[in-house]
């Protein structure tokens, strides 16, 4: 909504009306500050735990596991180990499916136009990435060599970003904006590495005629992209075909999701810059619709998929996922049991040990060899605050725990350990960010952005509202 929507009340949410001004406009203003996603898959964590400790905690089970029957005819049908799936899998599956393809968006978006693009940058949080993935999994093997436990390796080396970015943003300006993009090129790299260990590593029983079909998607994808072939119900097809085909063939499907997100253009058909001008008077329909299709291509497809599913992946799947994920019965038994349980000790000294000292330490070793420059504004107080932040691995730490351990005992004592060391990871941050010193810089090593400043409008205008 504009100022002058606002003014004119051209629209419900512009308008005087009392909804409008007292739920419509502050929901509005919500959801666009950063810190709302994270806000709300907090609230779906306590309502799943509520929920799962109460006297109606029947229910919560009872309701995840409905089965969800869906089919076409005997040649399509949605089944996992002989049955159909039920509401927890169909998030897991299928929901998540479209959270992982924004993540390949993302990832796309930071390698073609982003922070990755640039080696010395990039450079920081890949080395830094790659420690906070090696030390936690290690550390979590040092507690469980083997054993029932031993598959978990995968599970705190996850950092999850909603939440990450969420607590950062609590802070406001005392983060700067080149740490904001520094802790997000950080978890979008973990997410890089997570992905391959669940396609290399949690990945069992493959049928390699549903491999094959799902390859061949893939090569149909990039003949029409190649071929600027941009009609989106095609690819919408396509998408699902490759869905399928991965959820046959034993790959999880969310590999399918990052497929389709890297394999979207993310380079705009039309360069705005030698675009002839738009002619508002005497516009016709047919001019109308050359005026749409030239500001339409003149943003890339990743870009615009990125902006249209972003909300509902931030603001309902993820937290619907952790509705149907971090429901976990605490009992004395339960915690009794995660303070001796090996796999509970791994995740959190992996998560909020293991984080702090491989991304810090290797992210201090690059920048100590030169082959790594600060983000701009920053010290290494700040780094060292970022690494603990990065042991928040939330959402995607859950994801893997339900394809890394078996139900039960392993899975519970795995989700405590997750949501503890989230906490204390949080805190540890929190601490170590607000007791850092912004120092002045101008213009930053390679083009970096002086304190408080951002190329991105939408990021101060986020920072403006939360400094209010």
């Amino acid at each position: 909504m504009t100022g002058r929507e606002s003014d004119t009340g051209l629209t419900w949410l512009g308008s005087n009306r009392t909804l409008a001004r007292t739920v419509g406009r502050p929901m509005v203003r919500f959801l666009g500050i950063e810190a709302s996603g994270g806000i709300l898959l907090m609230v779906a964590t306590v309502v799943a735990l509520v929920w799962a400790n109460s006297p109606w905690s029947g229910s919560y089970y009872d309701f995840w596991h409905t089965e969800v029957n869906l089919s076409v005819g005997d040649v399509i049908s949605l089944e996992a180990h002989g049955h159909p799936l039920n509401l927890a899998e169909f998030v897991n599956d299928v929901l998540m499916a479209v959270f992982f393809f924004v993540v390949g968006l993302e990832i796309k978006r930071e390698m073609v136009a982003g922070e990755l693009r640039r080696l010395r940058v990039a450079a920081l949080p890949i080395v830094g990435a790659l420690g906070g993935m090696v030390v936690p999994a290690l550390i979590y093997l040092a507690f469980n060599r083997s054993g029932a436990g031993s598959n978990g390796w995968g599970i705190p080396m996850a950092t999850d970003i909603a939440f990450a970015i969420g607590i950062v943003s609590l802070l406001g300006r005392r983060v700067p904006t080149s740490l904001k993009v520094f802790l997000l090129s950080l978890a979008i790299v973990d997410d890089i590495g997570a992905i391959l260990v669940i396609a290399v590593f949690y990945t069992s029983d493959l049928s390699m005629g549903w491999l094959l079909v799902g390859v061949a998607t893939m090569v149909a994808v990039v003949v029409m992209t190649r071929a600027k072939v941009w009609y989106t119900p095609f690819y919408f097809v396509l998408g699902v075909a490759l869905w399928y085909a991965m959820f046959r063939s034993g790959v999880h499907t969310t590999i399918a999701g990052v497929a389709m997100g890297l394999m979207a253009p993310a380079r705009p058909l039309l360069d705005r810059a030698v675009m002839p001008p738009i002619e508002l008077v005497r516009m016709d329909a047919a001019d109308l619709r050359d005026a749409k299709f030239r500001l339409n291509e003149s943003v890339s497809v990743a870009s615009r998929l990125e902006h249209l599913l972003h909300p509902v992946t931030g603001f309902v799947i993820i937290p619907v996922f952790a509705l149907a994920n971090a429901g976990v019965e605490i009992s004395g038994e339960t915690l009794s049991n995660a303070l001796t349980s090996d796999v509970t000790l791994g995740i959190v000294f992996g998560l909020v040990v293991g984080k702090i000292i491989g991304v810090s330490l290797f992210s201090l070793v690059a920048l100590r060899l030169g082959l790594a420059v600060l983000p701009a504004g920053t010290t290494r107080r700040h780094i060292v605050g970022i690494s603990a932040i990065a042991g928040i691995g939330f959402t995607v730490s859950l994801f893997v725990t339900g394809l890394a351990l078996d139900g039960g005992t392993l899975q519970d004592e795995a989700k405590v350990g997750i949501l503890v060391a989230s906490i204390v990871a949080a805190a540890i941050g929190v601490l170590i960010l607000r007791s850092a010193r912004v120092p002045y810089t101008g213009a930053g090593p390679e083009g970096g952005q002086a304190p408080g400043k951002s190329s991105d409008p939408i990021v101060d205008a986020t920072d403006r509202e939360q400094s209010k």
